[in-house]
């Protein structure tokens, strides 16, 4: 391989500038590979590009069948996690490029946005915003907040991450309950139809209750705490609507770790302006980058992060590593390992 190396690069393209660490790590990981060459162009000069591209590293980038059928010597389409809802994975489909996505669950991302989704939460209960005004002030003892202890957490959405969050909050002392399509056992390793990677049976005892989609706005209803874990579809997007917000229990929390299109905005404002909503914390948002100047932000009771949850170094490395495998397997023509091929 190395030998022929000066005969034929493989090229990898990653989309935009944002997330950068993906793209640096993986430059680093690759770096004693000359024969790999490791791009990052901007969203506007990509179409441009494409063609001249083996593997494409998606981002958060909107890549439409205009776009992919200009990828003509590109072999595979992936996602630096696991969202693939901006590929047009048909038309991917169409001119035989294959797309993937990086299972959350050994990378360590699934952990990552767990341990985000309690930051969120903790910063809700401690009133993260109104501490830094009384820090701001010079006052002591305020504000008074609120403990996990006690609570009950809507898990909405048991997958890789679902999982994560319910072994990382059993030792607050809530109360779990989580929906998910279907909780009948598979065998281990078996994968569900949204394509989430589940245990034989081990995860499912997390749970004090199970439901399935039907019981949402049950859900909802006992829940102190909503936890949006859902993948993003053409079923789910605006799932955390006007119906579903009324129906939680005044003064709750809801956080998101997900994708902003789950929520609905116009819902999610209405609710905080009402007082119905007791908190929002969201590290994904329904534009990104989002506008510093949103009138959501006028809330102190709104806690925003820059969709990082998955963006440690702890994932990034492990997936970095995952990407620059690919391409060194491409490269050579061995089979493909380390992803999760969806169509």
């Amino acid at each position: 391989m190395v030998g022929n190396s000066d005969k034929h690069i493989t090229r990898v393209l990653f989309c935009g500038p944002y997330f950068a660490a993906s793209h640096q790590y993986t430059k680093e990981y690759l770096q004693k590979y000359p024969f790999i060459q490791v791009d990052d162009v901007p969203f506007a000069v990509v179409p441009d590009v494409i063609s001249n591209y083996n593997i494409c590293i998606v981002k958060n980038m909107q890549l439409t069948s205009n776009i992919i059928s200009r990828a003509t010597q590109m072999k595979l389409i992936m996602q630096f996690g696991v969202g693939l809802e901006g590929v047009d994975i048909d038309a991917a489909t169409k001119y035989g490029i294959k797309v993937a996505r990086i299972p959350g669950d050994a990378t360590g991302n699934a952990a990552s946005c767990a341990e985000m989704a309690i930051y969120l939460m903790l910063g809700l209960l401690r009133k993260q915003n109104e501490m830094q005004i009384s820090i701001k002030q010079k006052r002591l003892g305020e504000p008074a907040g609120e403990t996990l202890l006690g609570k009950t957490v809507f898990i909405m959405g048991f997958g890789n991450i679902g999982i994560d969050l319910a072994k990382r909050l059993r030792p607050f002392g809530v109360k779990i309950i989580a929906t998910k399509r279907s909780w009948a056992l598979h065998s281990e390793g078996s994968l569900q139809s949204d394509g989430f990677l589940i245990e034989n049976g081990t995860n499912d005892n997390l749970v004090d209750e199970k439901g399935s989609h039907e019981d949402i706005y049950k859900f909802a209803g006992v829940s102190d705490i909503v936890v949006c874990c859902l993948s993003m579809n053409k079923e789910t997007a605006g799932i955390v609507n006007k119906s579903f917000i009324s129906s939680m229990k005044k003064g709750s929390l809801l956080v998101n770790i997900a994708r902003g299109g789950l929520l609905d905005y116009d819902a999610v404002v209405h609710h905080l302006e009402s007082g119905h909503l007791g908190g929002l914390g969201i590290d994904v948002a329904w534009t990104e980058p989002f506008d510093p100047d949103d009138p959501i932000l006028k809330f102190n009771n709104v806690i925003i992060s820059p969709h990082v949850a998955g963006v440690t170094e702890h994932s990034y490395r492990f997936m970095s590593k995952v990407v620059g495998d690919v391409a060194l397997q491409l490269h050579s023509g061995n089979p493909l390992t380390g992803i999760e091929i969806v169509n």
